[in-house]
C-alpha cells in the first residue's frame, strides 16, 4: 500500500484570476491570492495587490481558486460494490445487493475501496469526506496515503454489538482512536457513527450519545431516509425516529443526521432545538426512490445543512458538484419558486455550511487561520463562457463540474496536479478494486 511522502514546508502563495472565499459573502475577487504557511494553514487571502509582501514560493496559476468541497455523508469503501442492487428500494438494496458483498469484505478490501474513492473525490475537488463505516483503521490509513481530509464516523451497527459488553468495548475503542488523532494538527477527525433508529435500540443510542459527549465528538446517524423506515419506527415505538432520538438523550451530543427525507414539522422542531444538522443527499435519495428532502424548510427552521453523495453504490459516483447543482433545483421545484434556494446558499452547503454541519470550523472557507484546502477551476472552458463577472457565480453552480478541477491542495500540500493525484498510484487502485470486487460477488 502506498504511503505519503513528507509534507512540504515551503510557504506558498497561489495567485488566480479570481478568488472565491466562500466566507458568507460570496464575493468574486479578481487577481485573488492565497498565502499558505509552513504549517499548511492560510496566512492571508484576498486581492494580491492588497496583501503584504510574501516571502516564499509564488505560483501564478490563474483560474478560479476556492475552498475544497465537503462531502458530509458517505460510505466510500462501497466503491467495491458500485451499482449493486440496481432498481431495488433501500431495504432490499441493502439486504440483497449490498450487505452480502460487504459481509465478505476484508480490511484490505476496505483500504483499497477507500483509497479509490478518495482519489475520485480529490480529482473532483472534494477535499473532505465524512465516512460512516467500519474498518476505521484502514480508512484512516488510506486517506493518509491519498492526502485527503477525513471525518471518520466509526460505525456502530447491531450485527457487531451482540451485548452490552461488546457495545462498551466498541465505544471505548472509538474514544481511544479519537485521542490518537488531533484534528487541530492533522487531517483526521473521529466521531461516532450509529447506523439508525431501526437498527439500534434507544438505550444503545443513548449510550453512544453519552460516549460522544464525553469525547467531545460528533455523532452521525441515518434518519428518516425512507417512508418504510418512518412507518417501521412509528409502529415499533409509537413515535417518530426523531422523537426516539430526543427521548434517548441523543441530542445532548453534537449530532448530524443523514437524509431527513421524511421529517415533519415536529421533527424539524426537535432537530432545531437539539442543535442537530442535516446532511442532504439528493442524488442517492432519488436513485433509490426514497423521496426528496425539503431543504428549504430545514433552513427556514434554522437547521444547519450540508451536502453528501452517500456511498458510491447508491449514487453511483462521489461527485459533489452534482449534489451542489441538484439541491437548489429540487428546492425550487418543490416550492415552484426560483428564489427558494439561491446559488450562494447552494455553494455554502457544499463548503462552509457543510463543514459547520460536521462541527468542523477550520475548513470550508478561505480565511486566515483555516486549513489551506484549496481547489483550482480552469475558467478557460466553454462552461465558463461568456464569463461575465456578474454571472460567474452562476456558472460555478450551474455549469461547473469535476472535469473543471485541475489542481487541489489539502493543508497546503498539492494532492492533485493537472487533474491527476500526486501521492498514490490511481491505476494501481483501480486494478486492486476491480480484482477485489470480483471476489465479493456470489
Amino acid at each position: 500500500m502506498t504511503k505519503p511522502p513528507a509534507a512540504s514546508t515551503t510557504p506558498t502563495r497561489l495567485v488566480g484570476d479570481y478568488l472565491l472565499r466562500c466566507d458568507g459573502g460570496h464575493e468574486l475577487i479578481p487577481g485573488g491570492a492565497v498565502d499558505i504557511g509552513a504549517d499548511g494553514r492560510i496566512v492571508a487571502c484576498g486581492r494580491e495587490s492588497d496583501l503584504p509582501t510574501f516571502e516564499g514560493s509564488v505560483q501564478r496559476i490563474g483560474g478560479l481558486l476556492m475552498p475544497g468541497l465537503v462531502n458530509a455523508h458517505c460510505h466510500t469503501p462501497m466503491s467495491l460494490m458500485r451499482s449493486a442492487g440496481e432498481g431495488l428500494p433501500l431495504d432490499r438494496w441493502l439486504l440483497e445487493g449490498v450487505w452480502p458483498r460487504e459481509g465478505r469484505m476484508s480490511p484490505d478490501d476496505a483500504w483499497w475501496g477507500m483509497a479509490l474513492g478518495s482519489i475520485e473525490m480529490l480529482r473532483a475537488g472534494v477535499t473532505t469526506s465524512a465516512e460512516m463505516y467500519l474498518f476505521e483503521d484502514q480508512l484512516i490509513d488510506a486517506v493518509e496515503a491519498t492526502g485527503a481530509r477525513l471525518h471518520m464516523m466509526a460505525g456502530l451497527i447491531s450485527v457487531v454489538l451482540p451485548d452490552a459488553d461488546a457495545l462498551a468495548a466498541r465505544l471505548a475503542a472509538i474514544t481511544e482512536l479519537g485521542e490518537q488523532h488531533d484534528s487541530s494538527a492533522g487531517r483526521i477527525t473521529i466521531g461516532f457513527g450509529p447506523h439508525s433508529t431501526y437498527d439500534l435500540r434507544p438505550e444503545q443510542l443513548g449510550d453512544m450519545a453519552a460516549a460522544a459527549v464525553a469525547a467531545d465528538a460528533m455523532l452521525h446517524i441515518h434518519l428518516e431516509e425512507t417512508k418504510a423506515e418512518r412507518e417501521l419506527v412509528q409502529e415499533r415505538y409509537g413515535r417518530s425516529a426523531t422523537q426516539v432520538l430526543a427521548d434517548a438523550g441523543v441530542f445532548e451530543a453534537r449530532v448530524s443526521v443523514a437524509h431527513g427525507v421524511w421529517l415533519d414539522a415536529d421533527d424539524r422542531r426537535l432537530l432545531g432545538e437539539g442543535g442537530a444538522s442535516v446532511i442532504h443527499c439528493p442524488q442517492s435519495n432519488l436513485k433509490l426512490g426514497s423521496g426528496i428532502a425539503d431543504v428549504a424548510a430545514l433552513l427556514d427552521a434554522g437547521i444547519a445543512v450540508g451536502l453528501g453523495t452517500d456511498g458510491p453504490a447508491s449514487n453511483d459516483n462521489l461527485d459533489l458538484w452534482e449534489e451542489l447543482r441538484l439541491a437548489p433545483m429540487l428546492a425550487r421545484g418543490i416550492a415552484t419558486d426560483p428564489a427558494a434556494m439561491t446559488i450562494a446558499t447552494a455553494l455554502d452547503l457544499a463548503t462552509r455550511g457543510g463543514a459547520q454541519a460536521l462541527g468542523m470550523t477550520d475548513i470550508g472557507e478561505l480565511a486566515p487561520g483555516r486549513w489551506a484546502d484549496v481547489i483550482r477551476l480552469d475558467l478557460d472552458q466553454p462552461a465558463f463562457q461568456p464569463g461575465l463577472a456578474a454571472d460567474l457565480l452562476g456558472h460555478i453552480v450551474w455549469a461547473a463540474g469535476a472535469q473543471h478541477v485541475t489542481d487541489v491542495w489539502v493543508a497546503g500540500r498539492r494532492v492533485v496536479s493537472a487533474g491527476e493525484v500526486t501521492m498514490i498510484d490511481r491505476h494501481e487502485a483501480q486494478r486492486e478494486v476491480t480484482r477485489r470486487a470480483a471476489t465479493l460477488v456470489d
